[in-house]
């Protein structure tokens, strides 16, 4: 269950909350006035850990703009399982096919830590396009980001070395800097298209050259550049 902000411990301001927003991602590059709506119509809630923010076959709802924590991303095309491909780092924003095509989820999000989120409900984002018929442009642009991601997931499988395919999926979780990643090998294999026994060994070769600290059950990303680095050369 996700909680409005007067609801949950470990509070941001919100303030706060609507900084981080305007530093990166979508909202960032949308015009002054467009982000001044969008944060005035926005809810701010929390999302335990584990938590699911929304599921695969969902009613249509709005957008979710990752403010702190974590989300994994988990989809398939249809009548098959869906699979985690990737996670979301603050600034990124999600849910936006609803709004475009009408139609349920399409995929699954996922609180991986504990997790706070601005949600811009669909018809507040309906209200919006009615008054203005531009914000559909503005608001379509947040699949641009989604499809560029994806191109990233797909170049990295690509990559013939397992250990490299690995790296890049550490290197992609960067953003939980000097915290213990909160993804299981298995999990890391998933979107490495690795086994855990290949994930285990390269874990320790990584280990053994400073990128990464495992302990049981916990990963720490040292070098995400080293990872990096690793990953884009040449298999």
């Amino acid at each position: 269950m996700c909680y409005p902000l007067n609801m949950s411990p470990n509070l941001i301001k919100r303030d706060e909350a609507e900084a981080i927003l305007l530093q990166n991602g979508w909202l960032f590059h949308q015009p002054e006035a467009f982000q001044k709506e969008v944060l005035r119509r926005s809810i701010l809630v929390h999302f335990a850990p584990g938590e699911r923010i929304f599921g695969f076959g969902d009613e249509p709802a709005g957008i979710y703009g990752l403010v702190s924590g974590g989300v994994m991303i988990n989809t398939a095309p249809p009548n098959h399982i869906p699979q985690l491909i990737n996670v979301g780092a603050p600034g990124a924003w999600a849910g936006e096919g609803c709004f475009l095509t009408r139609q349920p989820r399409s995929f699954e999000l996922g609180a991986l830590v504990g997790t706070w989120a601005m949600y811009l409900p669909l018809e507040q984002m309906d209200e919006m396009a009615e008054a203005d018929p531009m914000v559909a442009h503005n608001f379509g642009q947040i699949i641009m980001a989604s499809v560029d991601a994806l191109i990233r997931v797909i170049h990295d499988l690509q990559r013939i070395d397992p250990d490299r395919r690995i790296a890049a999926v550490l290197q992609r979780a960067r953003w939980i800097g000097e915290h213990p990643l909160p993804l299981t090998q298995a999990e890391i294999g998933t979107m490495a298209r690795a086994s855990r026994r290949q994930v285990n060994a390269a874990l320790k070769r990584f280990a053994d050259q400073g990128w990464v600290k495992t302990r049981y059950r916990s990963i720490t990303i040292l070098n995400a550049e080293k990872l990096r680095l690793f990953s884009t050369q040449d298999d």
